[in-house]
């Protein structure tokens, strides 16, 4: 289970990028003398002859650091915008890394020829995966033997389990099936009082001839894991267990080792003084150099709003931010000026009785407003709010105050960073997927942060932007 490809594809994969890299460089050498003309590129004579290693380390170099970004394990990326945006984050690291090589080696390699490979390269990979996935799609079974699934579990633990495993491998299975073993019907009873249940467990594996096991138990049922894993121990099938521990994790946990004693922080800060530097530098940077480059947009978003909504503008709205502070994020207006007066038109409550505050339907969005949600262009003059310093590039969404004061416990970790324009949240769903009922993509964040992180969701938000998954 959970495997995009096989080994033999995964090599595939490898020489096909080494290829790539390889006819970049031997293609790009012939229309980089077509450049010849252009006033500001230095003139290169035709058949220009490069030194042999440059065409073996430039592979070598692309492939590796492809690898080093686990672009080639079959285990991850089984979204294609997890995919690309890495595959963007890794060619970048690569791209510098030979340009590094030449600085130090052999400087009279020509600029505009290297920026024309490291594209031309980057382009390919691109393409040729996007190819592989149609064709697997249209012909799932060269991509996986047939993968059955069972997920045996109950409670809303089985619900998420089941949703997640349907959303990220429902093309490759060939059948999943649910077995809920519901709290009533086994009641206070131990495992080992009901036999029965076991019989039903390994009853749906024979039914379904399944492949793999999911265990998706809370905590209170906790004694059943290791049963039902022993019992199926026998059969020739994967076992997984979900686990179900995110109210038990603490905004600042830390394991130290005290003489092979290990002991849990639980108020060791989220983000070190070292991470905490580096990302406030990175956001300072990026963030003005961003606000620049976008300002020409800005000015016409301003006015096409002006123009179809009236003034104002901008929207100003309180949110929370780091450590529960409370500051006014600012967007472009899309809705009309008494939307919150409005909110009982369009706030609900799900099927579990969770408040809904959006739907795709909302009467009080302007005609701009759909447009500018559509695309986030709402969401540009909150680079203001990232140099302020009231928010981060990436981090987790602010929230409601109204909805932040009923938070639980575990919930309250999110607000141990910095809120973010985009985040783990975001890039998952956007409007899809309701923020604060999916906290555990903020935890995720949190407990996995590093610059490298914040750049894959700076480049995976584009690539879901123009996709315009979830938006609305």
């Amino acid at each position: 289970m959970l495997r995009r490809f096989s080994t033999n594809f995964a090599i595939f994969s490898i020489g096909l990028d080494a290829i790539i890299v390889l006819l970049s460089m031997l293609s790009m050498s012939v229309v980089r003398v077509w450049l010849n003309p252009v006033s500001f590129i230095a003139e290169i004579p035709a058949g220009i002859q490069y030194p042999l290693w440059l065409y073996v380390t430039f592979p070598l170099v692309w492939v590796f650091i492809l690898a080093a970004f686990s672009i080639y394990d079959s285990k991850k990326f089984f979204r294609v915008v997890d995919e690309l945006s890495t595959l963007t984050v890794a060619s970048l690291i690569a791209a510098v890394s030979q340009a590094g090589i030449l600085y130090l080696t052999y400087r009279e390699f020509s600029r505009a020829l290297f920026l024309l490979i490291v594209f031309f390269a980057y382009l390919l990979c691109v393409l040729w995966r996007l190819g592989a996935r149609v064709i697997f799609r249209l012909r799932k079974e060269t991509l996986h033997s047939g993968e059955r699934l069972l997920i045996v579990g109950s409670g809303s633990e089985l619900q998420k389990t089941q949703k997640i495993l349907k959303q990220n491998l429902d093309p490759r299975l060939e059948q999943l099936a649910i077995l809920d073993l519901k709290k009533g019907e086994i009641g206070a009873e131990t495992p080992e009082h009901c036999p029965q249940t076991i019989q039903r467990v390994i009853g749906e594996i024979e039914r379904i001839d399944a492949s793999d096991v999911v265990v998706a138990l809370p905590r209170n049922m906790s004694e059943w894991i290791e049963v039902i894993a022993t019992a199926v121990d026998v059969l020739p099938l994967g076992v997984w267990v979900a686990l179900d521990y995110y109210d038990l994790s603490f905004a600042n946990a830390h394991v130290e080792n005290l003489n092979g004693m290990p002991l849990l922080d639980l108020r060791a800060p989220a983000l070190n003084d070292y991470a905490r530097v580096v990302k406030r530098s990175f956001d300072l940077v990026m963030g003005m150099v961003s606000l620049i480059v976008v300002l020409p947009l800005m000015l016409v978003v301003g006015l096409v709003v002006l123009i179809d909504a009236g003034w104002p503008i901008f929207f100003l709205q309180p949110r929370v931010g780091e450590n529960g502070r409370l500051f006014k994020m600012i967007k472009f207006r899309t809705m009309v000026r008494d939307a919150e007066s409005r909110q009982a038109e369009v706030q609900h409550l799900d099927e579990n009785g969770n408040v809904i505050h959006k739907t795709r339907s909302d009467p009080r969005v302007t005609r701009s407003g759909h447009f500018l949600r559509r695309f986030s262009l709402d969401e540009l003059p909150q680079l203001i709010n990232v140099i302020k310093g009231e928010m981060s590039l990436v981090g987790p969404r602010p929230e409601l105050p109204a909805l932040a004061s009923q938070y639980e416990h575990w919930q309250r970790r999110r607000l141990s960073v910095p809120p973010g324009i985009t985040g783990w949240w975001q890039v998952n769903g956007r409007s899809d997927r309701v923020m604060h009922l999916h906290t555990e993509d903020d935890l995720y964040y949190i407990e996995n942060y590093s610059i490298w992180l914040d750049l894959r969701i700076l480049i995976r938000t584009i690539w879901v932007v123009i996709m315009g998954n979830g938006a609305y």
